[in-house]
């Protein structure tokens, strides 16, 4: 009786030690939505990955470290950008102020402390002149910066960004998008890292031609 006993409990503590035998792959219309039609990429040859956020939002504050974490990883034939949104007449300084970062090749240096800028210090960046002075203090050049910020250029990539929103389908930052086709994020998954999970799950299927498991 006791050895049967024995393997009762065991035949019953097996299931708990390796978990429930249920599927974790993503799934569409719940981890992730299908963009109709899909939108077309830049990134020939390559799974481009758009993080769709702005500088103001906290929870694209929160997002930050774990997605820089996380594109360490990434495959060689993974391309991630980044794309501001403009909801409204409020969050277009932001918006600028990443563009002409970028027009400078200052977005690698400084993305992160726009962040910190905003939501640690407490910095109106959303004011010009208050971003224009806080980048001199970062080493960048206030004329150039207001050049930037204020270009033609600039404002081409305003427009864009709005409508890239508008065919992105994006209600709410952080969001991804892999390839053109699918938008991820964790008002669908319930957290970052379940967000990225999902994502990847994304590009691994992009990568082997959108065939799926």
């Amino acid at each position: 009786m006791r050895l049967a006993h024995l393997i009762a409990t065991l035949a019953l503590a097996l299931p708990l030690a390796w978990g429930p035998a249920t599927s974790t792959a993503a799934e569409a219309g719940k981890d992730y939505t299908v963009l109709a039609p899909a939108q077309p990429t830049d990134s020939r040859g390559k799974v481009e990955v758009i993080e769709f956020f702005a500088y103001t939002c906290p929870h694209c504050f929160d997002l930050e470290p774990e997605l820089n974490a996380w594109a360490k990883r990434l495959p060689a034939n993974v391309v991630l950008k980044r794309q501001p949104v403009i909801f409204s007449d409020d969050w277009e300084p932001m918006a600028r102020a990443y563009f002409a970062l970028e027009a400078l090749g200052a977005v690698d240096k400084l993305h992160a402390d726009v962040f910190n800028a905003i939501h640690i210090q407490d910095k109106q960046l959303m004011e010009p002149d208050t971003f224009f002075d806080w980048g001199v203090k970062q080493g960048l050049d206030r004329a150039k910066l207001k050049s930037a910020y204020n270009a033609f250029s600039t404002a081409a990539k305003i427009s864009r960004a709005k409508q890239l929103q508008k065919s992105y389908k994006i209600s709410g930052v952080p969001a991804l998008a892999v390839n053109g086709k699918y938008l991820t994020s964790a008002t669908m998954t319930g957290n970052n890292a379940n967000t990225l999970k999902v994502a990847s799950e994304l590009i691994r299927m992009e990568s082997r031609g959108g065939r799926g498991k």
